[in-house]
């Protein structure tokens, strides 16, 4: 079994949504990023990527690569998983913290499950979403942005699930 953990971060800009879990939310402003800025499925890639001992998502999907400019974040989490494949491994489950005071998140929890399990060929009930906030504290009680953490771990393939 290995363990990985992933964080990322992206500032408000302008905008009318966020995309979370591979969800468009509507909000009154968007994420600053080269890809779509899912910073949920971001933090994802990166536990995956750092549990297979690979990296991180900067190394595969440079934001200097014009290619990966608005690029759908499931497609990255897509080409994360032909990596864990052609390595022999395979997620066991997800356990994924958003921290943000807004967009509140739990109308479109079960979506972004059902999308990242789906894409992570996981039973539902090994992939966790969960939201806190700061309590008003720091650039995320704010306002200024979502932050994601994501732990998870991978076992062989084939491994009994």
């Amino acid at each position: 079994m290995l363990i990985g953990h992933g964080f990322d971060a992206h500032r408000f800009g302008p905008g009318d949504h966020v995309t979370l879990g591979g969800v468009t939310i509507p909000f009154d402003k968007g994420l600053v990023a080269h890809s779509d800025g899912d910073v949920l499925v971001h933090a994802l890639c990166d536990a995956l990527l750092g549990a297979a001992g690979l990296g991180d998502i900067g190394h595969f999907f440079p934001d200097t690569d014009p290619e990966f400019e608005n690029i759908d974040s499931l497609e990255i989490l897509a080409q994360v998983m032909a990596l864990l494949d052609d390595n022999g491994l395979q997620p066991h489950n997800v356990d994924i913290t958003m921290v943000a005071p807004a967009p509140r998140l739990g109308s479109y929890r079960e979506q972004m499950v059902q999308r990242l399990s789906t894409a992570l060929d996981l039973p539902q009930q090994r992939v966790n979403i969960k939201a806190t906030t700061t309590e008003g504290m720091g650039y995320l009680g704010r306002g200024e942005g979502l932050v994601a953490h994501a732990v998870v771990l991978l076992e062989e393939r084939g491994a009994p699930r």
